[in-house]
């Protein structure tokens, strides 16, 4: 089986027992949609019985001499129940179609509230790659399985109840004759499903895990390049690719000597129906017309159980994509919004002894750091030093692998993953602008906020200008379809939220590194606007931004090497000092807010 990484801990995936449960139920929410799609797949595979039945008094018929016009009777009959059949089957599987969509849908909205309300360091634990496969690749199977499979193996089934039971009424001798082919099939499922169900399970996971190895490769890209690992993530990606692969082709040899099994099983009952039909018939105990009927309903039977036996092949696929997503749908909902201790203050404690990703190298390494209530700290190094990643710690997007975080002496964990949210927020150069109103979009921060708390948090971080310039105001419908934002722009717009979320600490993770030069000036200020009186710590993408902290953390290969102001470092000649006459070039710079702020090269 392909194992996640050790220090990942994959979201759990349902017993088959509960996704029954799970889907039972909800079925049972639907009792009048259920029971009409039931009864005309019923109707259906019932006018698909008169056929042969018809053929089989007609060969009699015949025999005895019937004219013309009775050989048109059973003729027009055969056509009648076969257009019955054709209506019944295409109204049946349109309404299993919307049933099974309805209930989809259902679930869906459960596991989408379930992980909009995952604690950040259990999706980081679990892994991005994790959630979007079954997001992404889970439900197109699961949707497909429905549409589909669904009403197929439902129909192929009552085909095949309702045909044995035409071939008993016909002669049970009959009858018992077609039934020696069920323990072939028997055996062959037998043989067939144990061997099968492991291997689609797995395929899921190394699905899941190839997501995860492009998203941690992407997403940690700077680290992979700093430690020179780019090799070793395009191999882990092939690998894993190459699993996935495997599997695959091992359950197609799996299912290819099913297929061969299936063919025999068939073989077997015709044979048996026709041998006893010809000594039935030679005894003068049945009629030409009735074993011709028999033989007929038994070949009638091959598509069917075909399509039980060849679509259990997606209904197994489809059974493990939907136990991962009940497995998230089960989750627990959030806990209420209240915490078991409650900060003595804003301060944040960082003990990180060391932390690495999916098992790779370790990025932090024996790092502490205390930041005292509204002191502002700003973070200082190379690309792939380690800064985004202790700033995701010390914000509580990331679990450390082994230390902790403390806010105002208190322990994340035991806080909530609501209540630091509440309290601790983090701004990324990553942002996001959600489809709708402006107003609504800063208002996410905080959903009961009014328009002019919305205007107000604008105002303050310097976007209240250009936002009531666009064509309808703070109403301007922004985002995909609509009016776009410039870079510049959406993060001002984060920025904005922060200041209406009013948090007690905020971490800004290069939240205003992808303006470029031209915006530098304004969204620094925009920034220190947002911050001000609050516990912050800054990702330093420019070192000016250094200049208005109270104190400058450098990290070097996840280690912290320097700490004090920007001047104590400055006049210690270390590593700081190097990148700061580096960087400045011999300008004079004055830390203060309303001073001008210069763009410039990351550190």
């Amino acid at each position: 089986m392909t194992d996640p990484a050790p220090d990942r801990t994959l979201l759990p995936t349902a017993t088959a027992r509960r996704t029954w449960s799970v889907l039972w139920a909800e079925l049972r929410r639907l009792p009048g949609l259920t029971a009409g799609a039931l009864a005309l797949l019923v109707a259906a595979s019932a006018s698909g019985l008169v056929a042969p039945w018809v053929l089989g008094r007609m060969v009699d018929d015949v025999i005895a001499g019937a004219g013309l016009r009775q050989v048109v009777v059973s003729a027009l009959l055969i056509g009648g129940a076969a257009l019955l059949a054709g209506v019944f089957t295409a109204l049946g599987a349109a309404l299993i179609a919307r049933l099974g969509e309805t209930v989809l849908a259902r679930l869906r909205e459960r596991v989408l509230d379930r992980a909009l309300h995952l604690p950040s360091a259990t999706l980081e634990k679990a892994g991005t790659g994790d959630l979007v496969s079954r997001a992404g690749d889970d439900v197109p199977v699961v949707a497909n399985a429905i549409t589909t499979t669904g009403p197929e193996l439902t129909g192929a089934l009552l085909a095949v109840l309702l045909t044995v039971a035409g071939l008993f009424a016909l002669d049970w001798r009959l009858g018992l004759a077609g039934l020696l082919a069920a323990p072939m099939y028997a055996l062959a499922l037998r043989w067939y499903l144990p061997r099968s169900a492991p291997f689609y399970a797995e395929e899921r996971i190394a699905t899941g895990e190839r997501s995860q190895a492009m998203v941690g490769a992407l997403r940690g890209s700077a680290t992979v390049r700093a430690y020179l690992l780019e090799d070793e993530h395009v191999q882990r990606i092939a690998d894993r690719s190459h699993r996935a692969m495997d599997l695959s082709l091992s359950v197609f040899g799996t299912f290819t000597r099913f297929a061969s099994r299936m063919n025999r099983a068939e073989f077997v009952g015709l044979t048996a129906v026709l041998v006893v039909g010809f000594l039935l018939v030679r005894g003068d105990l049945a009629t030409v017309g009735a074993v011709t009927a028999a033989a007929l309903y038994f070949h009638r039977l091959f598509n069917p159980i075909g399509t039980l036996m060849l679509e259990a092949d997606s209904a197994l696929q489809a059974g493990a994509a939907l136990a991962r997503l009940v497995g998230v749908a089960d989750l627990p909902p959030p806990p209420p919004a209240t915490a078991p201790a409650r900060p003595a203050g804003a301060s944040v404690e960082i003990e990180v002894t060391s932390h690495r990703y999916d098992g790779g190298p370790p990025v932090l390494h024996d790092v502490t750091l205390t930041i005292g209530p509204g002191e502002r700290v700003a973070l200082v190094g190379a690309s792939g030093a380690g800064k985004s990643t202790l700033a995701g710690i010390a914000a509580g997007v990331i679990e450390p692998s082994s230390g902790s975080v403390r806010l105002g002496g208190v322990p994340l964990a035991a806080l909530g993953d609501e209540q630091v949210r509440r309290r601790i927020c983090l701004v990324s150069q990553e942002v996001h602008v959600f489809a709708g109103p402006l107003a609504d979009d800063v208002r996410l921060a905080r959903p009961e906020a009014g328009d002019e708390q919305v205007a107000a948090a604008l105002e303050q971080v310097g976007a209240l200008g250009w936002a009531q310039a666009l064509p309808d105001g703070l109403h301007t419908a922004v985002g995909e379809g609509a009016h776009q934002l410039t870079t510049a722009q959406a993060q001002h717009l984060a920025l904005a939220r922060l200041a209406l979320a009013d948090p007690a600490v905020a971490v800004l993770d290069e939240a205003t590194a992808e303006a470029g030069s031209a915006g530098a000036q304004e969204l620094d200020r925009a920034a220190l606007a947002a911050t001000a009186g609050r516990t912050t710590l800054i990702v330093a993408h420019r070192l000016t931004q250094a200049l208005n902290a109270d104190r400058v953390v450098v990290l070097d290969q996840g280690r912290i090497v320097e700490i004090g102001s920007h001047a104590e470092l400055v006049a210690a000649g270390g590593r700081y000092s190097h990148l700061w006459h580096g960087w400045s070039g011999g300008q004079d710079w004055t830390a203060t807010p309303g001073a001008p702020v210069a763009g410039g090269t990351r550190s």
